[in-house]
């Protein structure tokens, strides 16, 4: 059995192939569904984020490898060749530490971010809704949110965190400076939509007004940073009057095109436009950035400030390193122990049955014996198996700190014929 982790991240791939594999949150639990039907795929998790798609596997046999391929294949748009160009395969403990350190946000494109934890959340409760997880992934994610609570607590990493949303405030300021008297349209209510308007916001702006297709879902958001609620049709109008526009919507499309922005150009006669589009697949057309007076961030755009973000966090970053190391370490050994824990499990109660029944064979050749003689016999049993035991077993657990336990274990079923093929198990 093998632990498999296949797929592609913002260091790997562009936004562009990135956003043709996004799985829409309504349908994640239904692909993760099919996944766990597939080849040799025993459970099964899929995390797709703006800056991730990563499928995890329990699989009966490592060649699952090609079942994953084939699965992404199915997921979006892309052809063979990209994967293989831009997605990477985990394996056992590469998988585990990968995991880990996702969860972690060591991985992230800004070190220490604190979304990724809830995403990594929300997948592990639509693979539960798919009926996807059993012991092994169940137990490895249950063991991610522990690590990741460790790296959060334990280690400074998370101090003065900040995010895709965070960054792309600083771009804002980095343009209008003061925002004071500036004009912010929020499109769309989703999380990724109000943090960034509240990092925008944050330092005071001129106004805030929220467009979503939910009318309810708009003002919900537009109380909570206290700004005004618009219908979907005020869109195109509210454009030429923003200076901050945040876009973040589930459209798997774009919704502001070249000719929408050149239209609101012309109406703003030379006044800046600044567009952060966080969504993925991506709401804004990347020529829109060739206009004039136009300015549009995306997600990919705003590493920069995720490279410093991690300069000033690389010492921590290293303490948080040393916790998912040695965490990937006791998990593994776990992971082991369940390979040989049915095979002490048979073997203690093999020979302790071989010794009764020959206690009992041997029992008509002692005559009557007092209930103090019974018990001796019995424990003269139960000792001596314990005593043929100890060592097997001893080697048993010492074999799973290192690879190739599952040799001994199928050696010893073998010698004790535990699979019923055995010496033991073939006549006296």
């Amino acid at each position: 059995m093998s632990i498999l982790l296949y797929g592609m991240n913002h260091e790997s791939a562009p936004l562009d192939l990135r956003e043709r594999l996004v799985v829409p949150e309504g349908e994640l639990v239904s692909t993760v569904g099919r996944l766990a039907g597939a080849g040799d795929v025993e459970e099964g998790l899929i995390l797709s984020t703006c800056n991730r798609t990563e499928i995890l596997v329990h699989a009966r046999a490592a060649s699952a490898e090609r079942t994953l391929k084939s699965f992404l294949l199915t997921v979006g748009r892309a052809t063979p060749e990209e994967l293989e160009r831009h997605c990477y395969l985990h394996t056992d403990r590469d998988a585990v530490r990968h995991v880990f350190r996702v969860a972690s946000s060591l991985d992230s494109m800004i070190v220490g971010e604190p979304q990724i934890l809830g995403q990594v959340k929300e997948a592990y409760a639509a693979a539960h809704a798919a009926g996807s997880l059993k012991t092994v992934l169940d137990s490895l994610l249950q063991r991610a949110f522990s690590v990741a609570k460790r790296v959060r607590t334990e280690t400074g990493i998370a101090r003065a965190p900040v995010s895709i949303a965070h960054a792309a405030a600083a771009r804002a300021h980095e343009i209008f400076g003061d925002l004071s008297h500036s004009a912010v349209l929020v499109v769309g209510a989703g999380k990724m939509a109000r943090l960034a308007a509240q990092h925008v916001a944050a330092d005071g702006v001129g106004s805030i007004r929220v467009v979503n297709r939910s009318y309810q879902r708009a003002a919900e958001l537009a109380r909570e940073l206290s700004g005004a609620a618009l219908s979907w049709d005020r869109l195109p109008g509210e454009l030429a009057l923003a200076d901050v526009v945040i876009v973040s919507t589930g459209a798997p499309h774009h919704i502001i095109t070249q000719d929408d922005a050149s239209r609101v150009a012309r109406h703003r006669r030379g006044r800046p436009i600044f567009f952060i589009d966080i969504a993925v697949p991506r709401n804004v057309d990347p020529r829109v950035n060739d206009l004039d007076n136009v300015y549009v961030y995306d997600v990919d755009d705003l590493k920069s400030v995720a490279e410093a973000g991690l300069r000033e966090r690389r010492h921590e970053a290293e303490a948080a390193e040393q916790i998912v190391e040695r965490e990937t370490t006791a998990y593994i050994d776990w992971l082991r122990s369940l390979e040989v824990t049915p095979t002490i499990v048979a073997l203690r109660s093999h020979l302790h049955a071989l010794g009764a029944a020959e206690l009992e064979r041997f029992r008509s050749r002692l005559g009557p014996l007092t209930p103090e003689q019974q018990r001796a016999l019995e424990e003269f049993e139960t000792a001596l198996m314990n005593k043929i035991l100890h060592h097997p077993i001893q080697a048993l657990k010492r074999s799973t700190a290192r690879p190739g336990a599952g040799t001994l274990v199928a050696f010893l079923r073998e010698a004790f014929g535990l699979d019923g093929r055995g010496p033991a198990n073939r006549g006296s």
